[in-house]
Parts: C-alpha cells; sequence; structure tokens
C-alpha cells in the first residue's frame, strides 16, 4: 500500500528546510578561526588519508555516534551529494553513488580499506559493490571521501571518487564488543509481517609499552531476514485458466502483483587480524588477515493466489479479475561464499625518501549457488542449476616515494592490479542437493593494469600551492572466454585479447581569496578500461558454435572524462560553508544496453555512450554550537544535470537525463548533547525522482522504478559509566516506501549495547 508520505510537495518543503537549516544561524564569533591548510569538510583534528583535490570530506567519532550503523557502510549515509544502494540489512550489493556515478556503474569508485583495494572491478554492475565487510563498524576510525579524478596518485577507477576506510590502529591494551539487535515491521502486496536480525561484534587490541609489535583481532556474527527483493506479476496469456484469488492489482503497475520472491535470510561470520611491528630504524611493518563466510537463504518464496479450496497456487495458468495470466518466475534457492583478503603493507625513510608499499590479495575461495528450476521443483527439490565460482578474485599492489625539496613536495609511484574471474553453471536433477551435475555454461577471463605517477604540490607565495601530477596506464585483456553445452557436448571459445594505454594529467590550485575565504580549482582526466564483467559477457552461437559477434562488443572502447571542480569555503565563526561546482564530460561512457538479439531474445550487453556529461553544484554547511552549547548541525545540497548528450547506437536517449542519477539530492544530521553522557540526534536523507532507463520513458512511483526518497533517521544515546554506551535508534522514521527498482527498508528500529575497556 503506498505510503501517505509520498506527496512530492510537503515531502521537498521538509527536506529544503532540514537542508537549510544553518542557512540563517547567527554569526557566534565576530572573527573568523584560523582556517585549514587544505580544504577538508568534516575532519576534526583527523589527518586526511587520501590526495583532498576535488571535494573531500573526513567523517569520524563525532559523525559515527549520530548513525544507526548496522552495517560498516551506514557510516557514511549523511555525507554530501552521497548514496549506497542498500537494500536491505546485511545486503551483499550495496554500490555507492556518488554524484553522478550511478547506482549499477560500480567500477568507478575506488575503495580502500587501511590502503588495501576493496573494490570489486570484476564488473560494473549493482552486484559488484566493494567488499565493505572487511571492517566492521566498531573497527573503523575513520571515512575517507573525495569526489572526482584530481590525483595522479589513482587510476582512473576514481572516475567517480576515492573512499578510503581506517581501522583503528592498537593504541593500547583492550578489549571491545558491541551486540544490536534490529526489527522491521513490512508492509506491502501480501506482507504484513516484522523482519527481525542481530549482530554480536567483539575484539582486542594488544600494545605492550616496550614492546615494538601490536596486535589486533576482532570477529562478528551477523545474521539478517530482509524483506522479498522482488515482486512477481502476473503477465497475460490466452485460453482459460484455474479461478484464483489474492492477487494484488496496483494502478502503478502493469498487470497485478500475485507473489514475491523469499525474504533474504542471510548469515555471515566475519574474522580480521591486524598486526604490525615498528623497526628501530623507523618502518612500521603492517599485515591484515580477513575471512567472510555468508550464507544466504532465499526457500521462504511468497505466492499471494489461492485456488477455490484455498489452496496456493505457485505456478501456472490462472483466471483473475475476469482475465487469463500466467503466473511465473517464482523459485527457491541457497548461496554460500567463503571469501579471504590477506595484505602487507611497509612504510619509512630511506635515502632522504618517505616510502610507502603494499600488496593485497582478495579471493573469493568458494561460492556455491544453487536454484530451483520454478517453484513446483522448489518445492519437491527437483530439477534446478548450481553455479560455482573458481576463485575469482584480484591482486594488487603499490610503491610511493615522497620528499620535500625546498618550496616542492614530490612524489612518485606505481601500481598493478590483476582481476580474474572463473564460474561455471551445471544443470542439476536435485537443486538442493546438487545432484547428477551436467554442464551447461562458463565463463573466465583476466584483466591486468600497471600504472605509474608523478606529482609536485609547490608552496607558493601567500599560502597559496600548486599541485601538478601525470599518471600513464597501460591496461590488457586476456584468457577470456566462454564454454557451453551444445549438442551434449561441451564446446569453448575465447575472447581477442586487447591492450590500451591512456594519460591522464591533472592539475590543482589552492589558497585563501580574503578572511576567512578559501578556494580551489582542481581540473584533471581520468580512463577507466572496461572490467571482465564488461567485455567477456557474450554467448555461443549453437550452429557455428563459436562466440556470437552480436553478443558482445569486441571493440568496447574505454570510458574517458574530463573533469573540472571549483570549490569556495567562508568560515563565520562557528559556522562553516563549502560550495562546490563540478563538470565531467564522459566520452564513451559503458552501460548495459537491452534489447533483442537475432533470435528474438531479450539480451543485455555493454555498450559505448558517445558522450555523457554532468554539471553539478554542492553546498554544504557545518555548524557547532548553533544557539546552545553541543547542538550541531551538518547539511548539505545538491543540484545536478547528467544528459546523454551523444548516443550513435540509442539516439532516442540523447538529450535525456541519465538513468539512476537525481535532480536534487539533500543528507544531513542535526546532533545534540543533551549531557555529558547522552546524546540525540536526527538524520535525513532526500533525492528527487531519477530516470529509471536510459531514454526517460521508465519513471514510475513503486516497484521496478528508480524512485525519490525522504528518510529520517533518529537516535539517542547515553553512556553506562566510562566503558559501555546504550543506544535507541529508528531509520526511516516516517516509513516512506522507496525503491531502486527492488524495494527499500521501511521502519526499522535499532538497539545497540557497546562496550571498550
Amino acid at each position: 500500500m503506498p505510503s501517505p508520505y509520498r506527496a512530492g510537495a510537503p515531502r521537498r518543503a521538509l527536506a529544503a528546510a532540514l537542508t537549510l537549516a544553518a542557512a540563517p544561524l547567527p554569526v557566534i564569533a565576530a572573527e573568523a578561526p584560523e582556517v585549514d591548510a587544505v580544504i577538508v569538510v568534516g575532519q576534526g583534528d583527523r589527518p586526511i588519508t587520501v590526495q583532498p583535490r576535488g571535494l573531500s570530506v573526513s567523517l569520524g567519532e563525532t559523525e559515527f555516534r549520530a548513525v544507526n550503523a548496522i552495517n560498516v557502510e551506514d557510516l557514511m549515509k549523511y555525507a554530501p551529494n552521497f548514496f549506497v544502494r542498500k537494500r536491505f540489512a546485511g545486503d551483499d550489493n550495496a554500490v555507492v553513488a556518488l554524484r553522478g556515478a550511478n547506482t549499477v556503474q560500480s567500477a568507478r569508485t575506488l575503495v580502500l580499506v587501511d590502503g588495501f583495494v576493496v573494490s570489486n572491478f570484476l564488473g560494473n554492475r549493482f552486484d559488484f559493490p566493494p567488499k565493505w565487510n572487511v571492517v566492521g563498524p566498531a573497527e573503523v576510525r575513520q571515512f575517507d571521501i573525495v569526489y572526482g579524478p584530481y590525483s595522479a596518485r589513482y587510476g582512473g577507477n576514481s572516475m567517480g571518487g576515492v573512499i578510503s576506510v581506517t581501522t583503528r590502529a592498537p593504541e593500547r591494551n583492550e578489549v571491545y564488543g558491541q551486540a544490536q539487535v534490529m526489527l522491521m515491521p513490512f508492509t506491502e502486496y501480501g506482507f504484513d509481517e516484522t523482519f527481525r536480525g542481530y549482530s554480536a561484534e567483539a575484539g582486542l587490541a594488544w600494545k605492550p609499552d616496550d614492546s615494538p609489535f601490536s596486535l589486533r583481532a576482532g570477529f562478528r556474527h551477523f545474521e539478517n531476514t530482509g524483506q522479498s527483493m522482488t515482486y512477481n506479476l502476473l503477465t497475460p496469456a490466452t485460453g482459460t485458466g484455474a479461478a484464483v484469488t489474492g492477487a494484488f492489482v496496483d494502478p502503478r503497475l502493469a498487470t497485478p502483483v500475485f507473489g514475491a520472491a523469499s525474504p533474504v535470510h542471510v548469515i555471515q561470520d566475519q574474522f580480521r587480524l591486524r598486526a604490525s611491528w615498528e623497526l628501530e630504524n623507523g618502518w612500521k611493518l603492517e599485515a591484515m588477515g580477513f575471512a567472510w563466510l555468508t550464507d544466504q537463504d532465499l526457500t521462504d518464496t511468497r505466492t499471494f493466489l489461492k485456488d477455490a479450496g484455498g489452496s496456493p497456487v505457485w505456478q501456472g495458468r490462472v483466471a483473475f479479475g475476469g482475465r487469463t495470466w500466467n503466473a511465473t518466475g517464482l523459485t527457491q534457492s541457497l548461496t554460500r561464499r567463503t571469501e579471504y583478503l590477506t595484505g602487507l603493507r611497509a612504510g619509512g625513510d630511506a635515502l632522504g625518501w618517505t616510502v610507502s608499499a603494499n600488496a593485497s590479495r582478495y579471493w573469493i575461495a568458494s561460492q556455491d549457488g544453487r536454484t530451483s528450476r520454478d517453484m513446483a521443483t522448489g518445492l519437491a527439490n527437483g530439477a534446478g542449476t548450481q553455479t560455482q565460482a573458481r576463485e575469482p578474485g584480484w591482486w594488487t599492489g603499490a610503491v610511493t616515494l615522497e620528499r620535500t625539496i625546498g618550496d616542492h613536495a614530490v612524489a612518485f609511484g606505481a601500481d598493478a592490479s590483476l582481476y580474474e574471474t572463473r564460474s561455471e553453471t551445471f544443470n542439476t536433477t536435485a537443486w538442493k542437493n546438487a545432484s547428477n551435475p551436467v554442464f551447461s555454461a562458463s565463463t573466465w577471463g583476466k584483466t591486468t593494469t600497471f600504472g605509474i605517477f608523478a606529482e609536485d604540490e609547490i608552496s607558493l607565495p601567500g599560502d597559496y600551492s600548486l599541485t601538478a601530477g601525470v599518471r600513464y596506464d597501460a591496461w590488457k585483456a586476456h584468457d577470456g572466454g566462454i564454454g557451453k553445452q551444445v549438442a551434449g557436448r561441451r564446446v569453448d571459445d575465447v575472447y581477442p585479447e586487447r591492450t590500451d594505454s591512456a594519460i591522464s594529467p591533472k592539475l590543482s590550485f589552492q589558497g585563501p581569496l580574503a578572511a576567512g575565504w578559501d578556494v580551489q580549482l582542481s581540473l584533471g582526466t581520468a580512463t577507466r578500461f572496461p572490467t571482465v564483467g564488461e567485455l567477456f559477457q557474450g554467448r555461443i552461437d549453437d550452429i557455428t558454435q563459436q562466440i556470437d559477434p552480436q553478443s558482445f562488443d569486441p571493440n568496447l572502447r574505454p570510458e574517458t572524462s574530463v573533469d573540472a571542480s571549483l570549490i569556495l569555503r567562508r568560515s563565520f565563526g562557528d559556522v562553516r560553508v563549502t560550495s562546490s561546482v563540478f563538470l565531467q564530460d564522459v566520452h564513451d561512457a559503458i552501460f548495459s544496453f537491452q534489447g533483442l538479439n537475432p533470435f528474438g531474445q531479450v539480451v543485455s550487453s555493454f555498450k559505448n555512450v558517445d558522450r555523457v556529461r554532468q554539471v553539478g553544484v554542492e553546498l554544504i554547511a557545518e555548524a557547532r554550537d548553533v544557539g546552545v552549547a553541543g547542538l550541531d548541525i551538518d547539511a548539505n545540497l545538491s543540484w545536478m544535470d547528467a544528459r546523454t548528450l551523444r548516443n550513435a547506437s540509442a539516439p532516442a536517449a540523447e538529450g535525456r537525463m541519465f538513468p539512476r542519477i537525481p535532480e536534487w539530492r539533500s543528507n544531513g544530521s542535526i546532533r545534540y548533547r543533551v549531557s555529558d553522557s547522552a546524546r540525540a540526534s536526527l538524520g535525513w536523507r532526500y533525492a528527487t525522482r531519477p530516470n529509471s532507463d536510459l531514454f526517460g520513458l521508465s519513471r514510475g512511483d513503486a516497484y521496478g522504478f528508480q524512485t525519490e526518497y525522504f528518510t529520517l533517521d533518529g537516535r539517542f544515546t547515553w553512556a553506562i559509566g566510562q566503558h559501555a554506551e546504550v543506544g535507541l535508534g529508528v531509520d526511516n522514521l516516517l516509513n516512506d516506501q522507496a525503491y531502486v527498482s527492488h524495494p527499500l527498508p521501511q521502519r526499522t528500529f535499532v538497539v545497540d549495547l557497546k562496550s571498550r575497556w
């Protein structure tokens, strides 16, 4: 049922009121405080861990206290012009949308944890998100976000931005623990129930005063049932069918809703180990290890249809509302996955240079997904499919040398990565047991990148600085292929090897304009090369028994952007306002097109969009002790215009707003220190309705569309002595019903207990 809070005008008015709450604030002090040398939103006394060229945001404990953090990505949800496509607590597909990088362009954001790459560049889609669960919420010290590709230190996957997660380093001997319970009453179509979950996290840090060694270890168990991600609609049919009741006629949808995929029951266990060794010569060596075990159960599939006798109807031809329909698409599935990360990092001084180096390996050691062919076989443990991953993952490494020579802070570096994937699908006679597997299909492939950079930050008179950099990247796609069962035997074919390279210059100028004013102008280019998921995704033709040249684009070009950013910051006593104007002009943007192949089948394939341009303005206000001591406000408002300017493959898309990118977005939080031991906060997230497809034809306010959203989140915490804290929170306080094609969470209650000794 539609939420009573879906009316557009009141929602927009309330979001605007919250966003502009900081605008009329009185100036608390007549003189502006001394400004930072670097323009960073937030930050406090924490040094930012990424190069702050372009809009830069740093979040720490002050901001984290105001968040109902069920998963680690929640800690960023009030950042400016920022959205994480998190469909339920424990969602594996939480893709970042930074500015105009939408929620199916996962390869446009580089994510690091303690300097190690956790971005899944095996594909560029909703199901290739960063591996957030490498770290739990209790272990995070700060989140740093840089918008845009303005530093030569980062490759083309920083086209959207860079996110750096820094965990708590062992500083003393301590133990910590956190327990959390979540409740989400959910009502829509045939659902009227409460979904529940919980998590338990614990760890320890060991750092003796007289020892060069330190250690941090942690464990987290997470279990939750999220709402169904997919509703099933009846499809028109001819002839006659069994009379049924129970389907839901929603005027926002083309046909009635008759069922839903199973609510997602997910269990996750995470183990983390971080060790460091400080040498007498000042060098520091660090090692990190991580294991993540996931079980997903989607066997509680629902049908809302009942026959004349009241028995459930799962599939088949049915009669409803005076018409004949087909009820299809319901299945059951089980997935189990085990993933690992290992990394080594070293840093210190050598011959007058500051040196840092790291290497890491992330791999999915086992992944086994089992799905029934339909609902009848699901209930009877009949025929189905099994998909197994063959240790996909990536290797990454980087080294950087830095030195200050007079007015020049120079840096040189190199980095490399190898991303590889392989999976196989089998037909089985008993889907739960994967009995009698018979090969059906397989895909595999690799991409390799190597980059070098040079960067010089020049200190100029008057506290100005100019940073110039250049980057060279070489890329190779190789060892790619596809297999298929044809006429009772396996047929394999391989894709052609591809190589390419790019040079990306960068330039950034920063300094004071006048008393209380700062300015930064940044320019840059970036080249993002295709992933294995974008390149190796064709089909084998049954007749030629070779890869169908119409099923993939062998000449898929890398997407290249030209970016510009202008930032102005003004301080008014305890109020600081940052404004940002940005431009990104992308040539050969890679996007998934849907259409008919020569056999009349609907297929999706990645193609180049000739030119996409986005411009935008961001306004960010940070206010401390507003009117009364302890009342702080962080508010931001963003406007974007992202359009397809040229698309030879689909001219009808030209001039349209690029899909999944809203015109307006606002995030923020209001925090109040009630007393030394009690704190209260109110956060909000808002975005207008974007297009759901490339042509601007698919727009709606229901399941299957990208909709507007407006959520209010409340939280209250109080300390129990010096070592414990209790938190009570509500996410989506007004129970807004919104969709990213899939339904987003409704009102969710969160209770947590944290302790640190």
